[in-house]
């Protein structure tokens, strides 16, 4: 089999450049592995449109970013832009925006090689494999805003068509996996929250293989981080799985691990890219984390261009790069961004030449 695919690179700010270069390395190597052709695009958003565009993201871009197969992204963020009127992330939701991607898909796996790297026991995180469900494009990060000197507020609105359609992309999801969704909202507090609860039960018959249990967001806060394993796929709105997810990042030890997929109706290009943010302290020193990006470029192959079996070798790169002990300083290692990459382009072609 051979397909092409057209792929829009985003860099953005800080290690944003580093770690998409690294992940662009490792598709390529293991695209050519299975026959498939890549054609790349790179455009700017965040500080870099900014500085040169004078916005954090152009409709040129969100053009092409519509256009392509799939976006990969590295980071957004610059503090030079802190307080002011035009910040740089504003350019990241603008594009969920315009390709209406509501889906955001976070798998967080513990890795035993990296049981050290945890703040938590090796006993709390061991086995643990879970995967965030969290809607991106409702809530209060897009809701009517008001700012002012005395009075402030970001309003909250979902639909329940919004919540329907990202809580059939969780009970999809864990019908491939466990078989349980765990729902988390603040029902006992927030009229949101209760629409929530009401239309995810709703989805929940429509999928009577699979186990439903509502988790109130605090509660949920206190079982990532004392019973991880109790979790399959934890179905969320947009505010409380940002929080979640990046709570979750100490089960494998760093954020430089997390790989996510923010995706849309079916046809429609998905966005890759890393949890972890810009980091502009470590940007150019060449320390930076690839994996999660690499991981990123994984799960586009997987969910945006339908190639699993490429999606897969990169994975088994990737834990068998962490597993011989190449580490960058973040899982206490000292591997750097180049050695981290090299070790996984090896692994992949060590395969190759297996098969």
């Amino acid at each position: 089999m051979s397909d092409t695919f057209h792929i829009l690179l985003l860099p953005g700010d800080g290690i944003g450049p580093e770690v998409l270069a690294a992940a662009r390395r490792v598709a390529g190597a293991a695209a050519d592995r299975f026959g498939v052709r890549l054609e790349y695009e790179e455009r700017r958003i965040g500080a870099a449109a900014i500085r040169e565009e004078g916005e954090p993201v152009s409709e040129e871009t969100l053009r092409r970013a519509a256009g392509a197969d799939a976006v990969l992204l590295g980071a957004v963020g610059d503090p030079e832009f802190d307080g002011g009127k035009v910040r740089p992330e504003a350019g990241l939701l603008a594009l969920r925006r315009a390709l209406g991607t509501f889906a955001n898909l976070r798998p967080v796996s513990a890795v035993p090689a990296l049981s050290g790297s945890s703040p938590l026991r090796p006993e709390v995180v061991e086995g643990v494999d879970l995967l965030i469900v969290r809607e991106l494009t409702g809530g209060a990060y897009f809701g009517e805003k008001e700012e002012g000197e005395e009075r402030a507020s970001d309003l909250s609105v979902y639909t329940r068509r919004e919540v329907e359609r990202v809580a059939r992309v969780a009970f999809e999801a864990a019908r491939g996996r466990r078989k349980r969704v765990a729902s988390v909202d603040k029902a006992n507090v927030l009229a949101t929250s209760r629409l929530w609860r009401r239309t995810v039960e709703e989805v929940a018959r429509e999928y009577p293989d699979v186990g439903l249990e509502h988790v109130l967001v605090d509660a949920a806060a206190m079982h990532l981080v004392t019973s991880p394993g109790c979790f399959d796929v934890i179905l969320t709105e947009n505010l409380f799985g940002d929080i979640l997810s990046d709570e979750a990042a100490v089960l494998p030890g760093s954020m430089g691990m997390l790989p996510s997929a923010s995706l849309g109706e079916p046809g429609s290009p998905g966005i890759f890219e890393p949890v972890h943010g810009s980091a502009p302290d470590i940007a150019g020193r060449g320390v930076a984390n690839p994996y999660a990006a690499i991981l990123s470029a994984a799960m586009m192959f997987r969910h945006g261009l339908g190639r699993p079996e490429v999606a897969e070798a990169i994975e088994r790169g990737v834990a068998a790069a962490v597993e011989a002990g190449h580490l960058t300083p973040d899982l206490g290692g000292s591997s750097s961004t180049e050695e981290a990459t090299e070790a996984v382009v090896r692994q992949v072609a060590a395969e190759e030449g297996a098969a």
